[in-house]
């Protein structure tokens, strides 16, 4: 009997299941394995945290935190575990995992996601999960004033969900470019943003930096142009950093850029390593980093993958995904730019009816096969 070959997703998130799913759908049971390995049993629903840090409404934690479940349709299993290194060969390599074991890959798919800090910076361990979401909850009900450093969709859906929750409360936002965003973004959709978004009464200071990301003893903070803002909670919302630390110890600092991405070639392979090739927000690639694009990549690698294992030269490239935002300002409010087309602008009518009432949670639950509600967070020690 032929022994089973393992293709194995390093990282759970969106890009990562999205890619497993794809694979699990093509691939022949009787010769290959889907592996995923995640550090947490649960997939993180990104858009819908922002708001589970601010309020309690609606118990948001017992919704965004979506256990595995068969998301691989009985084609895979998920590995809870870090990765520790993975090795190399021209007929695969194996990883070493933080719970001890070590996988045999013949196909590997490097979507590790990003780093974030502050209150996004999520622990892996589940019994420290539900402490983290009550403590900034605690942090943000407490705070007289709040600054958010970063005006990129993170910071401003940030403001949209403290001013509709706290209306009273001062809070601020501090972004080094003259408008929200970036210019991938055309003006008039910056524009329209910037207009809704000072709507809530946050306090925004373009072409301004702050280097700090705790007040002084008398809850002032002074930008690089010398402004002094008043806010004893600073919140990071700067945008993440590539995970892509034990890419860079396993394959060597070559593999990335400067700033830490994957190079990969548009087959998404990664340069000189044809049995690896990387998905999502960590690649390098001109592009904004959004979960929207996950099934173009995942299009790619799932049929590169399973060429290159059957001795083929892979052919599929990815050309890019057209760039779409919906901007969340709260509950009921926020703005969304389509990048085709004429490129139209949409205000609080469509963004709220699409993803500000109901932050994408269901739809996304089925679109990657994950479980329904978990009750509280008590399942994850399940």
């Amino acid at each position: 009997m032929a022994t089973i070959r393992n293709i194995v997703i390093l990282g759970g998130g969106t890009f990562g299941i999205t890619a497993a799913r794809k694979i699990a759908a093509k691939v022949d049971t009787t010769k290959y394995k889907v592996i995923v390995v995640t550090p947490r049993p649960y997939y993180v629903h990104l858009p819908g945290l922002i708001r589970t840090l601010v309020t309690s409404d609606g118990a948001l934690e017992k919704q965004i935190f979506m256990p595995y479940g068969s998301t691989l349709n009985g084609k895979g299993d998920v590995v809870v575990a870090n990765v520790v290194s993975f090795t190399e060969t021209k007929e695969g390599g194996e990883i070493s995992v933080s719970n001890g074991e070590c996988i045999p890959y013949s196909g590997l798919v490097l979507a590790p996601g990003t780093k974030w800090e502050g209150a996004l910076s999520l622990p892996d361990e589940p019994s420290a999960i539900l402490e983290h979401i009550k403590s900034w909850r605690e942090k943000i009900r407490n705070a007289a004033s709040i600054l958010l450093v970063g005006g990129g969709a993170v910071g401003v859906e940030f403001a949209g969900e403290l001013k509709d929750y706290f209306p009273r409360k001062p809070v601020s936002l501090t972004h080094a470019h003259a408008q929200l965003l970036n210019d991938a973004y055309p003006e008039k959709y910056r524009s329209a943003l910037l207009a809704r978004l000072g709507k809530t009464g946050t306090e925004i200071i373009l072409n301004d930096y702050v280097d700090v990301i705790e007040p002084s003893k008398d809850g002032t903070i002074t930008t690089r142009s010398g402004k002094t803002i008043h806010a004893d909670l600073i919140i990071p919302t700067r945008g993440g950093r590539p995970n892509t630390d034990v890419v860079s110890k396993s394959l060597g600092a070559d593999s990335l850029t400067e700033s830490g991405h994957i190079k990969v070639l548009p087959t998404l392979q990664l340069p000189d390593h044809p049995r690896i090739f990387a998905a999502g927000d960590a690649i390098n690639w001109t592009e904004q980093k959004q979960a929207g694009k996950a099934d173009g990549h995942a299009a790619v690698v799932a049929e590169n993958v399973l060429t290159v294992l059957n001795g083929g030269e892979p052919s599929a490239t990815y050309k890019g995904s057209p760039e779409i935002i919906i901007a969340s300002v709260g509950r009921t409010g926020g703005a969304s730019y389509l990048g085709v087309l004429w490129g139209p602008v949409f205000g609080d009518a469509v963004s709220s009816r699409i993803k500000s009432r109901g932050l994408l949670i269901e739809i996304i639950r089925r679109k990657l096969g994950l479980e329904s509600r978990v009750d509280g967070l008590r399942s994850f020690d399940q």
